[in-house]
């Protein structure tokens, strides 16, 4: 994929050892195979250094700043739509909003005339150039791991089968929209392997139809449940099955969540590594179960939406996030680490460049650390257009195109399609790489069984399986390959419900996953849960306990899907928008299920849905009340869309819609500011609750996050007491987005014509970044309150592995990778058949002509002929098995001190010994002042104790040694294992 031109001896990882330095040019090896053919991937040219802040950096944010005067078209997953860029602001203080930035086209023209005529643009020759990333070739073979090994033995046999165009069907999607699903390769007819369907997404599936909207991850984190965790997984995956998905496009686990205000944190589990990879590896449990392919998304380091793609900004490549090697490892790896050991079988590479190579074509990532270290024995797909080269990405271990479309949205025009076909007949991708791809992929088909003809009958014309709905249109019947010229119709949408139905209902498990997802951060004076009845004196002259209901988020809106894909902040808040999402089969309004609840004959509800209240406002509305709820929100999502000035990523930490103004002024209204009011806030990530948390009636704040289908249902059994507030928080809550730091902020202006981003933080991201700077949080990482109290007590650290610097040499290899002919074929048979027709823009692996099948030298990417030897941090999915084994049993008692039943979050902390020294390069070592590493959810009756017990492994105490190379556990000093309810209250400690 990348080279390296010389790794200095002081730079840590993969990390320039100057931050900030000029780059060099780059290149992201998209070497050019001998075909003609695939000399287009090489499309752009920098002709400047990364620039300094000047007058170039000025144009840009000029430029980016006036994105609401300034229209742009854009594609999204479904259509071509035309919408405003968001605008940006520029920040003043700690906790200010931006101020928009005002341009005038002309200047804008004048300048870009200018820069075009001096030669200082860029012009579109090739692409990024010196990467830092080394290389890693050749890319391992699938077929090492026991677990694995008789669904490669069954794969072998039908690869051997396989004619050439087969197998490039196989690793090429045929095009956005050509068939019903959002990705769909082709069939291998002579050997029965069928067309596969890929579907998003981590929340849902989008654009099917009588299938389950589930509480986003974010909510889901916030659980801290595992085994919701699973279930959730588990219904998930059945749905996609039942609806004839192949591959299910999620969970997402990337972004991890580094800057608080990034559009799609929402759709993974949290900022903590160890919180993501346990609800990763539960939801992949769990969908696999079901014998559906999970995927693991995104790989990695995509945090944030603006500029993440090539094109999408304007830009001729996407941003760079440059990271260090133990930072990758620590960080940002550790949940994909955790998916493979628990036998995912896709992995998504990422649109964004990581340190200065495509994710996608980064040999280092796919060939080094996810297939050689991670042991990953499934397949790697692009994200949609996240491919950027042909063979230079299938050399660095890229699998699978999707959606099978070139450098643009329906170009037919495909990276591989005809081209890998080229390639391998040219001789410039070894047939050895091709057999691996296409085996991989057969091979997790078989692994999840869908071999099964009774399970998984074959699509048509074969039978009546494949996906029962289209993607593409909500009529039931339609067009079969949309995206074409194709006018055959048939029965696209069979209109399955895959709901489930009474115990085993989806909703009841959403609605659980969302009322545990619920988090309450204040409840002075015992407030909540509130009484049917209405607590507290009457006011009302009929003797009724009057109940104000104030915002816009507490009603239904338009209905829950009145914008595509989520892309509107309308209503109430159930979801982020973009691929993510899906669409709700219904969605309970918080104001719904409050008027039910309420009991009609003592309470008096009064609904105002909306953000404003007029001035001129009858005196009942605010005056009369004895409480009063307001609910406000935040949204953001994927940036292909946008709303209201938001492109993706949130422009700020604060409520939208004028929240915070609504709950100031019902705070100030109520009761005439005598009677108690309670916050429901539902958003994508934190917000910024300091202009009227500590109001004085602002009695009770609840952080619902993005509840799904049975949002007001969940939300009304935790405010009435239903069932215990159990929800813990899965990020930290600043005062100010300033308090996360400055690897918090995003980038929202470009710095160059590929935006780089430096992770210089490292380690210290939300609560290790409060931590370190002994920052005060409103509410802490894990921070959540519940109806009872705990107690924790008589705290016992039991070594059950003495300490060793480093893990058991790497154990030999468990199985043998299939092996195949490297004959390359008859370029005669991968002709297009006689009297083929060839639909618009669909992707094939046929060629037209065998006179373009030339042989010569092949430019290969530096470092190609250099077999790299295997890390001693693998040996298995996950890395080195011995990395797992378990060193220390912690036990602790923890008593329900209260009156009620209720659940509470045991959470293991870590503190790692001061002054430790890597002797591989004598660096002090630097540690977080605690690291979360393991935790468990209790629910206990009131006045009862439980013994919980959880087994910290060798991973969990070591950190990762660029010397090394591998994991290294400090044998020297003493360890601080912290036992307790959140990050920061932790009663219980104890040394090892």
């Amino acid at each position: 994929m990348t080279r390296t031109s010389g790794l200095s001896p002081t730079r840590e990882g993969l990390l320039h050892d100057r931050w900030g330095a000029p780059q060099h040019q780059f290149h992201d090896d998209v070497h050019r195979s001998s075909t003609e053919s695939d000399r287009r991937l090489d499309q752009f040219e920098l002709h400047d250094d990364r620039p300094k802040q000047g007058w170039l950096a000025n144009w840009a944010q000029s430029w980016f700043g006036n994105y609401q005067a300034a229209e742009h078209v854009y594609k999204d997953r479904n259509h071509t739509r035309k919408g405003n860029i968001a605008e940006k602001h520029k920040p003043r203080g700690c906790c200010s909003r931006y101020k928009i930035c005002f341009i005038t086209t002309g200047v804008l023209l004048a300048l870009f005339l200018l820069l075009s005529g001096s030669g200082a643009f860029w012009v579109y020759k090739s692409a990024p150039k010196d990467g830092q990333s080394p290389p890693w070739y050749p890319s391992p073979r699938g077929g090492t791991v026991g677990s694995w090994q008789e669904s490669y033995k069954r794969a072998e046999v039908l690869v051997r089968k396989m004619t050439l165009v087969e197998k490039v069907n196989v690793t090429s999607g045929t095009g956005w929209s050509q068939d019903l699903c959002v990705g769909n390769t082709a069939p291998a007819n002579s050997v029965g392997f069928p067309a596969l369907c890929l579907q998003d997404g981590p929340l849902g599936l989008r654009f099917a139809d009588h299938s389950t909207a589930f509480p986003a991850g974010i909510t889901v984190g916030a659980t801290w449940n595992k085994d919701l965790m699973y279930q959730k997984g588990k219904a998930h995956g059945l749905e996609a099955k039942l609806k004839g998905v192949n591959v299910l496009l999620g969970p997402a686990m990337g972004p991890l969540g580094r800057m608080p205000a990034g559009g799609r944190n929402w759709e993974g589990f949290g900022p903590d590594p160890v919180l993501q990879g346990v609800a990763a590896a539960k939801e992949i449990k769990g969908i696999q179960d079901s014998g559906v392919m999970a995927t693991a998304k995104h790989l990695v380091a995509n945090e944030q939406e603006h500029f993440r793609q090539s094109f999408e900004w304007g830009l001729p490549n996407a941003l760079s996030s440059n990271i260090d090697d133990r930072t990758l490892h620590e960080l940002y790896l550790w949940p994909f680490a955790e998916s493979v050991r628990a036998g995912v079988a896709s992995v998504m590479c990422s649109y964004n460049l990581v340190n200065n190579s495509y994710a996608c074509g980064n040999s280092k990532l796919m060939n080094g650390i996810l297939k050689d270290e991670l042991g990953f024995q499934g397949f790697v797909q692009s994200d949609w257009l996240a491919q950027r080269s042909g063979v230079a990405s299938a050399l660095a271990g890229l699998d699978m195109t999707m959606p099978g479309d070139g450098l643009k949205w329906k170009d037919g025009d495909s990276l591989f399609g005809p081209r890998l076909t080229e390639s391998a007949l040219n001789g410039s991708l070894p047939m050895e790489r091709l057999n691996d791809m296409v085996t991989r992929v057969v091979a997790a088909w078989y692994q999840l069984k869908q071999d099964n003809g009774t399970q998984w009958p074959p699509p048509p014309p074969q039978g009546k399986g494949g996906p029962n709905f289209s993607s593409f249109t909500k009529e039931k019947s339609g067009l079969v390959h949309p995206g074409s010229d194709d006018k055959t119709k048939a029965e696209v949408n069979r209109f399955v419900d895959v709901q489930g139905k009474g115990k085993n209902s989806h909703g009841r498990l959403a609605k659980q996953i969302a009322s545990e997802g619920t988090v309450l951060v204040k409840n002075d004076g015992g407030i909540l849960p509130l009484s049917k009845k209405g607590p507290g004196k009457k006011r009302d002259a009929n003797g009724k306990f009057r109940v104000g209901i104030f915002g816009e988020d507490a009603g239904p809106g338009d209905g829950p899907n009145a914008c595509p894909d989520q892309s509107c902040n309308q209503g109430t808040l159930g979801s982020g928008w973009g691929s993510g999402a899906a669409d709700f089969p219904y969605l309970i309004p918080p104001i719904d299920a409050l008027q039910s609840a309420f009991d009609a004959e003592s309470v008096e509800v009064t609904p105002h849905l909306s953000n404003d209240i007029p001035v001129k406002a009858p005196l009942s509305l605010l005056h009369d009340q004895d409480l009063c709820i307001v609910f406000v929100n935040s949204d953001a999502g994927e940036g292909f869309l946008s709303w209201n000035g938001v492109r993706g990523d949130r422009n700020d930490l604060f409520l939208q819609k004028g929240g915070d103004k609504l709950v100031e002024k019902v705070s100030h209204g109520c009761g005439t500011g005598k009677s108690d009011v309670l916050v429901v806030v539902h958003a994508v990530g934190p917000v910024v609750l300091e202009g009227w948390t500590d109001l004085p009636n602002v009695k009770a704040v609840i952080l619902a996050n993005l509840p799904g289908e049975e949002s007001g249902n969940a939300l009304a059994d935790v405010i009435f007491g239903d069932v215990d507030a159990s929800g813990r928080l899965p990020y930290t809550v600043g005062k100010c987005l300033s308090d996360y730091g400055p690897g918090g902020q995003i980038l929202y202006y470009p710095n160059g014509v590929v935006p780089q981003q430096d992770f210089k933080e490292r380690l210290y991201i939300d609560y290790r970044h409060f931590d370190k700077h002994d920052i005060a949080p409103r509410y802490e990482f894990g921070f959540g309150l519940s109806y009872t109290t705990f107690e924790f007590s008589n705290l016992t650290v039991t070594e059950k592995k003495p300490r060793s610097a480093l893990p058991a040499p790497r154990p030999d290899v468990q199985a043998t990778p299939p092996t195949y002919s490297m004959d390359i074929p008859d370029p005669s048979t991968a002709l297009f058949p006689p009297g083929f027709r060839k639909l618009k823009d669909r992707i094939y692996p046929y060629i037209s002509s065998t006179s373009k099948i030339k042989h010569g030298k092949y430019p290969y990417p530096e470092g190609y002929g250099q077999s790299q030897p295997p890390s001693p941090a693998g040996g298995a999915e996950g890395g080195n098995p011995d990395l797992y084994s378990p060193h220390l049993s912690v036990n602790v008692s923890l008593k329900n001190t209260g009156s009620r039943k209720g659940k509470q979050v045991v959470q293991v902390y870590v503190s790692f010994p001061d002054g430790i020294v890597d002797t591989s390069t004598g660096d002090e070592i630097d540690f977080p002042v605690r690291q979360l590493r393991e935790f468990e959810k209790v629910e206990l009756d009131a006045g009862k104790s439980q013994d919980v017990e959880i087994v910290l492994t060798r991973k969990d105490l070591s950190y990762w040694s660029r010397g090394f190379g591998n994991w290294v556990m400090p044998t020297e000093g003493k360890f601080t294992i912290s036992v307790g309810a959140s990050s920061r209250d932790l009663p219980v400690s104890a040394a090892w």
